[in-house]
């Protein structure tokens, strides 16, 4: 199991990948959205928002049920998919990864992967 260290550096690794797309790229498929990170094996939530120039700092947070955009994933799987070690959607239909959004959030979010 990883540790918060892990999964807080796993989440840095995400940002800066979204950080290296292209700006006009991302300004066409970005809306702003809060988003929650929950890590059930470590009883761990992260919260960001993201918008057109990125990603936030991601911050410990208690309430993901606010975020209008939520994921589930544990220490382990986070890891991986920050290290592209694990596909996002072989995860999500694994049950690995669990995403509560709208449906026109999940094809913004697609477009960006």
């Amino acid at each position: 199991m990883a540790n918060e260290e892990e999964c807080r550096a796993a989440l840095g690794r995400v940002a800066a990948r979204l950080a290296e797309v292209d700006a006009d790229r991302l300004a066409e498929h970005v809306v702003e959205r809060t988003i929650s990170c929950r890590v059930p094996d470590l009883g761990l939530v992260y919260r960001t928002r993201l918008h057109a120039g990125g990603l936030d700092p991601f911050e410990l947070d208690g309430n993901p049920k606010d975020a209008e955009v939520r994921l589930t994933v544990n220490s382990d799987d986070l890891v991986a998919l920050a290290a592209e070690e694990l596909n996002p959607t072989k995860a999500w239909a694994e049950g690995r990864l669990k995403i509560e959004a709208s449906i026109f959030d999940l094809l913004r979010l697609r477009k960006l992967l």
